[in-house]
């Protein structure tokens, strides 16, 4: 029998989030996760519209996860915290910041698809955080599902190594259970029920041949078993337990499990493997903060808690925050700090909240592990560190994608450009990844995002939960300039008197082009141009990137350095060199050869075979680049590089093209020269 665990041990808390492409079924799996963990009584069903965590109104009308919603449960005395993820491409920084909270993840695949493009999005930003994760191969019930097709996906573009412990009992609509390689026992559903027992006979060599394969996969990644192996027949079941999960906190190997959520086939093996093999806070390295000062996941230590969700409601704010270190009790005056707020601010906490997605209850405390939502912080935006006032720490914020799309939007009545305004503030503040700006030539109201369904679901949520009449424009991409060839020995001087004192700068720049970004160097040898004064010419190059000769847009792709200047005793100073810094620059890009880029997406279209020819010159007259195509149980699926410009509306025309047979999915794939 397992020792009894004290409830308020660490060791008991599992901090993980759902991850998958779009459709691949996380909300039916943290759904039946819930309602087999006693969380819910009924089963949530995404289309009833009847779901734990996709409880906003859009969420429900369009049948997708836009918002990460957390919820709790408790699985064989453990505490589980679960985030649901959006699987949509244009809510990924959705995805990131939970991700940058959570210490482990459960990985969701299609038996049918494998690997699709958004899964492969995901899983670089679990691998930018450092997060352990599990796979579930989910959907084996559907027809032409196959576990090893899909683990092979995993193998091929993931560039991991899976290690499957399941073995599947029948196929597609006959899948009624698995056999579990790690105790060599069968588990089986019927009427919702799971039930153990021995491997069936005409499983059995199969089962055990994978188990040997397993065995030796596992002995390859890990030195333990390895010892084991070679001195025993076989690997016990402990030892292979505790090795596999070593090899998934260190990122080794990858766990693979199997089911089918929606015939609530394989969940509970899934909630066993939570528990088993992902980590518990104790068990990830100490928090670090942006100096390099290390926090222990301690109760006792002092306060360090991270922003990483805010709700801007109208009775209020509410901010998610993951608590790293020390204990956060109701009443406590803390310290708001991070990158962007300066030497921050005190605030008292009102209210902590347990929060089960829209639902909340009242708690006295958070201590370390734990994921909350705290009432009456007025200072904290999204990303920002909370800390105990005498021992501030700043923890590296979540990052923020830039926006490539845009809208025109505006209030139908003058009446209410004011709550235009009030409402587009709010949208900003609980996500970074939307930006408002005003069009310097046109004087209209710029709304831009990370896409088309981005943009969408923004503006709905201003007219549903603001109550506002907007008018929207058609969509506009973001451009960018880079230089293709540059210049050298440009010479620029500036010089000012109009009374007081005067400004005087000489500079002397080369601009030559580089594959991204900026970069700034100076070859002034012989104090011709002081250090700070060097500095104040970086910042005014830095300056005219923001618009370019050719159309105003922001200048990437360029390296300049300063190769000569002059200075006057009296007239010089860092306004004049930064003034200085920044006309050069304009007046070489003037000079120097220029193109246009324009954002891209990687599209991926699958259509019936019929209907394959049709598509791909739609999608040659759309200026895609065709890159790959497989055909996939009757239908083809083609990989294309579009403009993004030329994606706006294409769900309507495929549906056309293809009798509403055909599906695609979208990704970003950077910048490219526009044609």
């Amino acid at each position: 029998m397992r020792p009894r665990i004290p409830d308020n041990s660490l060791a008991i808390v599992r901090n993980l989030g759902i991850l998958a492409h779009v459709d691949a079924g996380k909300t039916t799996v943290t759904e039946r996760m819930l309602y087999l963990a006693g969380a819910t009584y009924k089963r949530g069903e995404v289309h009833d519209g009847t779901t734990v965590t996709d409880f906003d109104p859009q969420e429900r009308d369009r049948g997708i996860t836009i918002f990460a919603a957390a919820v709790s449960c408790s699985w064989d005395g453990h505490r589980v915290n679960l985030i649901d993820t959006p699987g949509h491409v244009d809510f990924s920084d959705e995805v990131e910041r939970s991700l940058r909270v959570l210490d482990g993840a459960i990985a969701v695949f299609d038996a049918v698809a494998g690997v699709e493009p958004q899964t492969e999005s995901v899983w670089r930003l679990a691998d930018r955080y450092d997060v352990p994760r599990i796979a579930f191969v989910n959907k084996l019930d559907r027809a032409g599902a196959d576990l090893d097709t899909a683990v092979e996906s995993i193998r091929r573009r993931l560039h991991k190594a899976p290690l499957v412990v399941q073995l599947p009992i029948g196929q597609e609509d006959r899948f009624t259970g698995v056999v579990d390689l790690v105790r060599m026992r069968s588990l089986a559903w019927a009427d919702g029920a799971c039930s153990a027992g021995p491997v069936p006979e005409d499983l059995l060599a199969q089962a055990r041949r994978r188990r040997r394969v397993l065995e030796e996969s596992v002995a390859e990644l890990h030195a333990g078993a390895l010892e084991e192996f070679c001195a025993r027949p076989s690997i016990s079941d402990e030892t292979l337990a505790g090795a596999l999960r070593d090899l998934t906190h260190s990122g080794a190997g990858l766990v693979v499990l199997c089911g089918a959520a929606y015939r609530d086939r394989g969940i509970e093996p899934l909630l066993d493997a939570v528990v088993a093999y992902l980590p518990s806070p104790l068990d990830v390295p100490p928090v670090r903060g942006v100096d390099g000062a290390e926090r222990a996941a301690d109760p006792g230590a002092p306060l360090v808690a991270l922003a990483f969700k805010v709700n801007a409601t109208a009775t209020g704010r509410l901010t998610y925050v993951r608590v790293y270190s020390g204990t956060m009790r109701k009443g406590d005056t803390i310290l708001v700090t991070g990158l962007d707020t300066g030497a921050g601010r005190t605030e008292r906490v009102s209210r902590i909240l347990r929060v089960q997605a829209d639902r909340h209850t009242e708690v006295d405390r958070a201590v370390a592990g734990d994921i909350v939502a705290v009432v009456g912080l007025k200072s904290a935006r999204l990303g920002a560190t909370l800390c105990a006032p005498g021992a501030p720490l700043v923890l590296e914020p979540p990052g923020t994608a830039e926006p490539v799309v845009s809208v025109a939007i505006e209030a139908r009545r003058s009446t209410d450009a004011d709550r235009l305004a009030s409402g587009l503030a709010r949208l900003t503040e609980e996500d970074p990844s939307l930006a408002v700006r005003t069009d310097a030539e046109t004087g209209q109201t710029l709304l831009s995002g990370m896409g088309e369904l981005h943009l969408e679901v923004a503006v709905d949520k201003l007219r549903r939960e603001h109550v506002l009449d907007v008018a929207v424009g058609r969509p506009q991409v973001a451009h960018r300039e880079r230089v293709v060839r540059g210049v050298s020995g440009l010479l620029y001087r500036h010089v000012r008197q109009d009374g007081g004192a005067g400004q005087f700068a000489h500079v002397v720049l080369d601009v030559e082009p580089l594959d991204d970004g900026f970069e700034f160097g100076s070859t002034v040898v012989g104090g011709r141009v002081p250090r700070e004064y060097v500095r104040a010419v970086a910042a005014g190059c830095r300056d005219a990137l923001a618009d370019g000769p050719l159309g105003g847009h922001p200048v990437t792709g360029l390296r300049v350095t300063l190769t000569d200047g002059a200075t006057h005793p009296k007239d010089s100073s860092d306004l004049a060199f930064r003034t200085a810094g920044r006309l050069a620059l304009r007046e070489a890009l003037r000079a120097a050869a220029m193109e246009l880029l324009e954002p891209v997406v990687e599209v991926t279209v699958t259509v019936p075979d019929d209907a394959a020819g049709g598509v791909l010159g739609d999608l040659a007259a759309r200026r895609g680049r065709i890159s790959g195509s497989s055909a996939r149980a009757g239908a083809v699926v083609i990989t294309a590089v579009v403009p993004l410009a030329e994606v706006f509306g294409y769900a309507t025309r495929l549906r056309s093209r293809t009798q509403g047979r055909g599906t695609f999915t979208t990704r970003p794939a950077g910048y490219a020269a526009a044609r």
